[in-house]
This record gives structure tokens, sequence and C-alpha cells, in this order.
């Protein structure tokens, strides 16, 4: 069957949009038939049904009528805006998870059984390409891509028990695989699944890379000795070593940031059903669900104390997010002192040689570019940005549900996969290969006017003002200015302003 709709019914935008995504033909009555295939099966098709009617579903996938209905209702933004991948690995743990504990209240084995089996396949990712078409930009409760998950299970799980995909028989995508679920739950569960997965595989790992390669350049330049910088402006000495151990300390307290954010991480949803009574729910089975989910995770996911909260809102979301964005700033920070810190070769500052990874330029001859520092500062904007979008939609609970879930869980998936991927880059390619440029390090720092500020204890800070202020203007060291104007002698000088005796407290 085919489902026929006036045009007037569509959007000027729409048709063409559909019409060039071959899900519709134009006849000249007026009306537009769905196609519900990108035309290449060749008429391959079966025919499944939703609540709206019968849609026509390629015979070589396992998504259903729903999943078909979405792609004709949303053809947005394409391949590059589908749900993330790590969304529909959780979303194939719940699936098994529930299915599980359904089969200890009393749901058929055989059916149980291979809806485990059929999760195992979306869960090992090997489902993803050919049968999650969908994109993010759907209903705000990810209530198609549950459903995506359903019909791909149950046609799978069918296909494992000898039967016809599409039959909804002997296991049903909504009575058998979404069992004692709602959208509302399951899509939250998986995002929260998803993010903590994400960031204990990919992002912690690589912070902890990143950090201690930071450390180790921090104790390999603990002996130079360079001038500081406040304002961008010259200030009083300090060592490199020093410099760098605030970057380090920058980035352990980032990771802590992102590991305080965890607790709330692994309150899962699953069990609040529709609007967070648990309603067509057993008791205990949020309980044991969340325990089969850490199980499979090997992850101390628990069940949410509070379901109402945990549909209504994802204020754990927004928080991870706000710890990602703060670990963008602080890499946004330190990568550009070690981009500036390497202006050059000869006419910047010099202190630092980055590895030269690649050509830096298609006219300049010999360019080499601080690439890694400019790859990583873009991802750190990146995740700027991507925090205003999470907090829009964190914002955005309405009543009994948050209808932003997709928008912000794959923002912050796309956040955490920026973040670990160039942490790693930025090691591996650039942090552990910096090199300290002594000589001119030292030559710097021998011309700064701010090593006046080692006479402050002994002359008092308008006579060593005055001292520097001669020196600047008539272009002489600070030793010659000092002693011109009579304030200390050659021996005082030596002795007082010495760069290594002013590292610290004494």
């Amino acid at each position: 069957m085919r489902l026929l709709i006036p045009v007037a019914h569509l959007s000027r935008r729409q048709v063409p949009s559909l019409l060039n995504k071959n899900f519709i033909a134009l006849s000249s009555s007026g009306t537009l038939s769905l196609n519900t295939s990108t035309a290449t099966m060749s008429g391959d098709y079966r025919v499944e049904t939703d609540t709206f009617g019968e849609l026509k579903v390629p015979n070589n996938k396992y998504y259903g009528a729903q999943t078909v209905r979405s792609t004709i209702n949303f053809p947005i933004g394409g391949e590059a805006e589908r749900m993330p991948y790590p969304v529909i690995t959780a979303m194939g743990i719940l699936k098994k998870a529930a299915a599980i504990v359904n089969k200890e209240y009393g749901l058929d084995p055989k059916i149980s059984d291979a809806i485990s089996k059929a999760a195992d396949d979306v869960i090992s990712g090997k489902l993803y390409n050919d049968h999650f078409p969908l994109v993010i930009w759907q209903t705000g409760s990810g209530t198609q891509s549950n459903m995506n998950t359903n019909e791909v299970i149950s046609n799978r799980a069918i296909e494992l028990l000898g039967g016809k995909l599409g039959s909804k028989q002997p296991v049903h995508p909504n009575d058998h695989v979404n069992k004692s679920q709602s959208s509302n739950d399951t899509f939250p569960t998986a995002m929260h699944i998803a993010v903590a997965m994400e960031i204990n595989s990919l992002l912690l790992p690589n912070m902890k890379l990143l950090r201690d390669a930071m450390d180790a350049k921090a104790k390999e330049f603990a002996d130079i000795i360079k001038i500081g910088r406040t304002h961008t402006q010259d200030a009083v000495p300090l060592t490199l070593g020093q410099e760098f151990s605030g970057y380090v300390t920058q980035l352990e307290f980032g990771i802590d940031r992102i590991k305080d954010t965890l607790p709330r991480l692994y309150m899962l949803a699953l069990g609040g059903t529709a609007v967070g009574t648990g309603l067509n729910t057993r008791k205990g089975f949020a309980e044991k669900c969340a325990a089969k989910i850490a199980e499979l995770t090997k992850l101390p996911f628990v069940s949410a104390p509070n379901k109402f909260e945990a549909l209504a809102a994802h204020d754990a979301l927004v928080e991870v997010s706000g710890a990602l964005n703060t670990v963008a700033c602080s890499i946004m920070k330190i990568a550009n002192d070690i981009r500036f810190l390497a202006s050059g070769p000869r006419c910047g500052l010099g202190e630092l040689s980055l590895p030269e990874n690649e050509p830096g330029s298609s006219i300049m001859p010999g360019k080499v570019n601080p690439t890694q520092c400019e790859a990583i500062t873009m991802v750190a904007a990146q995740v700027m940005g991507n925090h205003v979008a999470v907090s829009v939609g964190g914002s955005n609970g309405h009543f009994e549900l948050n209808v932003f879930k997709p928008m912000m869980v794959a923002n912050v998936l796309r956040s955490v996969r920026l973040l670990g991927d160039s942490a790693k880059a930025f090691t591996d390619n650039c942090v552990v290969g910096i090199q300290a440029n002594r000589e001119n390090i030292a030559k710097i720092m021998n011309e700064s006017l701010m090593l006046v500020t080692a006479l402050n204890p002994h002359i008092g800070y308008d006579k060593a003002a005055a001292i520097a202020k001669k020196a600047h203007k008539e272009g002489t060291t600070l030793k010659e200015s000092a002693l011109s104007l009579g304030y200390l002698t050659e021996e005082q000088f030596n002795q007082w302003v010495r760069p290594e005796e002013m590292l610290g407290p004494k």
C-alpha cells in the first residue's frame, strides 16, 4: 500500500528535499506517493504497520515502520547528523538488561534469550551502519530512536527464531523488547550509559596521558630560569618547570572535575517509564536493571533515587558538560601559552621549539606552524559552543519531561570525543617533543627590567622604580642605571639581583 499525501500538507522546502532523497514520487494529481527506500532495492520491500498505517520497508533492513516514518518526517542533516554510535550501543545494553530482568518477572525465556542475542548484535556495532539511520533532530524524547532499537532487536530476534521479518511474531517491538519501559526512561538511561562509557574509555585515559606528559616536561625543565610575564608584559623570574607545573595542575583538576560528575551520571532513569511513577513495571525492576547494566558495562550504575528528576531534568549532563567546558578553558590557555612561547623562530619569543610535523605554508618556503596547538584550541572553542547548546537544552525540561535529549547527548558526546582525541594527538605530536631554547631564554631574562623587583626589600619600591625607568629610557642595563643613581654599589647589586634567588619565599 502506498500512503498518499496532498502536496499542500507539506512545506515548499519539504517537497524537493523528499524528492531528492527518493522517499516520494510526485504524481500528476498533486499528491506525494511515499517510497520508503532510497531506491536501491528495486522494489524488494515488505509492508509493516504502525498506528498511522502501512509503510514499505526494505527487506534487508531490521528496522520497521516507525523508523521509516521518522526518516520521512525528519530529513534533517543527513549522514553527518545520525544518532551517535555510543547512544545506540547503550540502547542495546539497556534492552538486553531489561530482557534478562523481564525473564525473572515472567517473560517467556525463549523470547527473552532471543532479545538478548539480538541486543548483542546491536552492542557489537555490526548493525549500526545499515539499520540505525535516524538523525539527532527528531522528537526531543528520543522516541524514534527507541523504536528504531525496538524494531531492529525485534526483527533480529524473530530471524533468530526462524520467523518472518516484520511479522512482530513471536517477538513484538513494544510488548516484548520495550516491556516495562518508555522512551521517556530508556533514552535518558542510554544518554547516561553512553557518556559514562566514553568518559571512562576515552577521555580520562587520554587526559591522564596529557597530564603525565606535561609533568615529565615540568621535571625536565625544572632548572631553567626564565622571565615571567603578567598582562603579557615582563615580570619576575620563575623556572620553565614551574610554568609547566601550572599546566599539570590545571589538567589534574580537570580530571578531578570530570570524575566528580560521575556519581550523578551513574544514576539511571530506567524504571520511571512515562512520567517517573514506574507505571507498568514491577517492584524491583529498576534496581535489577541498573545492577544488570552495571554488570554488562563494568561501571557502577545504580537506579536513580528520584525518577521524576531523571526524566524531567538532565542536570547531570549539564554538569558533565560544565566540567568539559572548564577543561576546554584550561586547554585553550595551555596551548596558547605553548604556541606563543614557541613563536618565531627568529622574530618571536622563541623560548620553546615545537616538533615540526608538516609544511606550514603554500607560499612561504620552509615555514612550520604550531598546528597541534591550533587544532586543540579549535577543539576547545567547539566544546565551549557545545556547552552553550547543552545548557539551553538542560534548561528546557517542561513539567515531567525534558525534550532536548538527543541534542544534549550528541553535544556532550562530541565534546568527550573531541577532547579525548585531541588530548592524545596533542600529547603524541607536540608535548612529548617540546624543547627548551636555553640560550634564548637566558638572553631574554637578562634583558628584563623586572629583575629590579629584587631590590625592593633593600632600597624600597620608589628607588627601584627609578632605576628601572632610567634604564628603560636610556637603553642601559639595570646595573648601570643603579650605579649611576648612586643607590647601591656594584657588589650590592650583584649580591641582591640574582634570578636563581628569586624563585620562591625566603
